[in-house]
């Protein structure tokens, strides 16, 4: 089946970037070292790059780079050499926040292709064609356009469209926010948010403290999931979906990427069909990688209260990640695993792939490397094998089975 529309992945360290490209990328953003936002994800060097850019090659896939500050007069040090460097290596693309890093990268890197940053806020099709007119050969959407504005800039831009359809919304317009620098001096548009709009606050009216000690406030939006969507950026002709994460973990992006793909591959498959089931299927595997609610974000109009976090509770942590698989052996039919997370003999598991449905199992076998019995996984990295009904490859994973299901 022939592809129509890209799924875009985030990739916060090589390990995550061969993950999303496994479970169905059809290309990957990541940060480097310099001239990225995201500093506190792990980021790349350039030969991690460049390996990156080889491993995706495999698979058909591309290649990102952010290089999306909003740069300062001393940010431009090293800029045109990093850029050729990102071209010599087969960067597809670099995601740009600065019509002069438009204008450097066509200067001295025309391979790469430019694509817009959501920090651009485009909002409308006069300012798609105006970048286009700059270079830019993809614009991000902000955040804050509606699917009826999206299908509209859609209809009226020669240049690709990218829209976010998944991960963490900005309290701010398309993460143009100064709160992380008013109050930790760290720059949110140069590398360093703090996410000062997460935190928990005492909130006042004048003297009078509105809240309490057991409801703090907070500013923060629900994450957005947009499997509701996928067919209407399908036929409203968006080129790329995109996942925002680059600091979330291996597992959540395995699962986040699957169902999406699954998703849009169904949906190709099926123009005509009722897509609800797949839908509820597609948001029902998300929320297993989830540690914050969800909502739908500006695609259906203007969020209302029951989108943000004003009682904003810590994030829930999921253990349900258990292990991943490095080896099967077919005569004993047990797979070799790496830990994760505590579990036990006798617990209802579930593995799953890029290539192998969900499918349970309760955990009767469990041995050590030196065939010594355990009945309780508890060591972080630890290896055992365990038997299994269904014969498993590298890279899937375990985690423990949905109750309910």
């Amino acid at each position: 089946m022939k592809k129509t529309i890209e799924l875009l992945a985030p990739a916060g360290d090589l390990a995550r970037l061969k993950t999303a490209v496994r479970y169905g990328a059809d290309a990957v953003y990541l940060g480097g070292k310099r001239f990225s936002l995201r500093s506190r994800a792990s980021n790349f060097e350039l030969e991690d790059i460049a390996e990156g850019v080889r491993f995706a090659r495999e698979y058909e896939a591309h290649v990102h780079v952010t290089v999306n500050i909003i740069p300062h007069e001393d940010d431009f040090d090293g800029l045109d050499d990093y850029l050729r460097q990102l071209e010599s290596i087969g960067v597809h693309a670099v995601i740009v926040a600065s019509p002069t890093i438009v204008r450097r990268v066509k200067t001295v890197a025309p391979k790469l292709e430019v694509h817009l940053s959501t920090q651009m806020s485009s909002t409308n099709s006069q300012a798609v064609r105006f970048y286009q007119r700059l270079g830019a050969d993809r614009v991000v959407l902000a955040r804050e356009c509606t699917m009826d504005q999206i299908r509209q800039i859609c209809g009226h831009s020669e240049v690709p469209i990218e829209t976010f359809i998944h991960g963490g919304m900005c309290v701010n317009y398309s993460g143009r926010c100064t709160l992380s620098n008013a109050m930790t001096l760290r720059d949110a548009n140069r590398g360093g948010c703090a996410q000062s709009c997460r935190w928990r606050y005492h909130l006042y009216q004048g003297t009078q403290e509105l809240s309490d000690d057991n409801l703090l406030f907070s500013m923060g939006s629900k994450d957005l999931m947009a499997a509701d969507y996928v067919r209407d950026m399908i036929d409203a002709g968006v080129a790329s979906l995109k996942i925002e994460g680059r600091m979330k973990s291996a597992y959540y992006i395995a699962v986040v990427v699957r169902a999406y793909r699954q998703l849009i591959d169904w949906l190709l498959e099926h123009p005509e069909e009722d897509a609800q089931p797949a839908i509820l299927e597609a948001r029902r595997e998300l929320m297993r990688a989830e540690n914050r609610p969800a909502c739908l974000g500006f695609l259906a109009g203007i969020p209302g209260p029951q989108d943000h976090l004003y009682d904003n509770a810590p994030s829930r942590v999921t253990h349900d990640f258990l292990a991943q698989v490095l080896d099967y052996d077919p005569l004993r039919k047990q797979a070799l695993i790496e830990v994760r997370n505590h579990f036990a003999l006798g617990e209802a598991l579930e593995a799953f792939g890029p290539h192998l449905e969900n499918t349970t199992f309760v955990l009767e076998t469990m041995t050590d490397e030196e065939g010594t019995a355990v009945e309780v996984a508890n060591k972080p990295m630890q290896r055992c094998w365990i038997n299994t009904p269904v014969v498993l490859h590298p890279y899937d994973l375990i985690r423990r089975k949905e109750q309910g299901r």
